[in-house]
């Protein structure tokens, strides 16, 4: 179920880096145990950032679309799944993508996340890698998408 209130916006990271970082540290960091090094590859800088607020405007949120194409540092808060956050979260990088022309639009899925990136139109491809510690699959989004 979508939450209506849930809102997402194209976030400026030096205007919503505070935020941003918060939600990537509490989700990959702790609870991925994600080294510090690795999630901070100095692309942020150089990316689009989505930013998923709630209703009363706390950040819950993130995704961040490179200028490869490739999507990534998707999270949401642990208390916030399951209310459609992530899908309106890809579904905003994936239409920002479109408008940018990009092509391909391509992420690393964690493994266990690969049917929700498929529910989206993306295609799992070659085999299974490690990325941190953490199992995942490329995947392609479908063209005719």
């Amino acid at each position: 179920m979508i939450e209506s209130k849930i809102n997402v916006i194209l976030a400026d990271w030096e205007t919503y880096q505070k935020e941003l970082r918060k939600i990537r540290e509490v989700v990959f960091i702790k609870e991925q145990s994600v080294p510090k090094a690795e999630e901070w590859d100095g692309h942020d800088e150089e990316s689009w950032h989505f930013l998923a607020l709630s209703g009363a405007n706390r950040p819950i949120g993130c995704a961040r679309l490179m200028q490869s194409g490739q999507i990534g540092r998707m999270a949401v808060l642990k208390e916030n799944r399951g209310l459609g956050v992530g899908d309106l979260l890809l579904n905003s990088v994936v239409e920002h993508a479109k408008q940018l022309k990009m092509n391909p639009i391509f992420l690393h899925a964690q493994t266990y996340a690969i049917e929700f990136y498929e529910k989206a139109g993306f295609i799992a491809h070659g085999s299974e890698f490690m990325d941190a510690n953490i199992p995942h699959y490329a995947m392609t989004l479908s063209s005719d998408r």
